[in-house]
């Protein structure tokens, strides 16, 4: 198998469950040892791995080049009762995936931007791997639609009325299941399809201020090829 494509799914699973660690230590801050004590707090994939959405999907999605990408590991526990901050918590928590995501893409993304044309161009293509990965992760889970991180962010800021509305759709949908779910997330990739690829290349070259070409010699399967 092609290296970079090992290194491609090892640097998703990593960056899966460092998004998902990152939520369990914004709530240990605020008060709330639920992750900790349910050993959660861990960079070991083993406790966060869900077959599904941290193997199966991403494989697939790459398998039959779907033109987008998403996973999923196993949610980090917390019990938003347990906050200090009541009002922000639920969102500090919710953003704190994110938050380390693009922070990822950040120091990676300074890698290549002062270090290509004298570092090796596979390392530049492996940081760039690494920058794509978290842009995409962060950029995804934004978006404001449950379960994702951006749909607690709306609803912190939402008016009240708004906010139980929204709260009883957000029920209404997990008692849909995954398939609900997943349909969801087709018709939200469906509708933004055509820009999502352009949003991508804006927010790469943002970060590293190098086209994302730059990934096409070592990682042609991300264009298709």
């Amino acid at each position: 198998m092609d290296p970079f494509v090992i290194f491609f799914f090892l640097a998703l699973i990593f960056s899966i469950i460092i998004h998902e660690v990152s939520h369990g230590f914004a709530a240990e801050m605020l008060g709330d040892p639920t992750a900790r004590l349910q050993g959660r707090l861990t960079l070991n994939p083993i406790p966060h791995i869900d077959l599904v959405g941290t193997i199966l999907v991403p494989s697939l999605l790459v398998l039959l080049n779907a033109g987008f990408l998403f996973g999923w590991a196993k949610p980090v526990p917390y019990n938003p009762y347990n906050l200090k901050d009541q009002k922000w918590g639920e969102a500090k928590v919710a953003f704190a995936g994110p938050g380390v995501n693009i922070l990822l893409a950040v120091v990676f993304g300074l890698i290549m931007r002062y270090g290509f044309g004298t570092l090796p161009e596979n390392f530049v293509v492996l940081a760039g791997l690494i920058v794509f990965i978290n842009v995409l992760l962060a950029f995804f889970n934004l978006l404001p639609i449950p379960p994702l991180d951006g749909s607690k962010l709306l609803k912190s800021v939402l008016p009240y009325q708004a906010a139980i509305g929204f709260q009883r759709f957000e029920a209404m949908l997990m008692q849909g299941g995954l398939l609900l779910t997943l349909l969801l997330f087709w018709l939200l990739i469906t509708i933004i399809g055509p820009f999502f690829g352009v949003a991508l290349s804006v927010l790469f070259y943002l970060f590293t201020g190098l086209p994302i070409g730059v990934l096409a010699s070592g990682a042609p399967w991300l264009f298709g090829g």
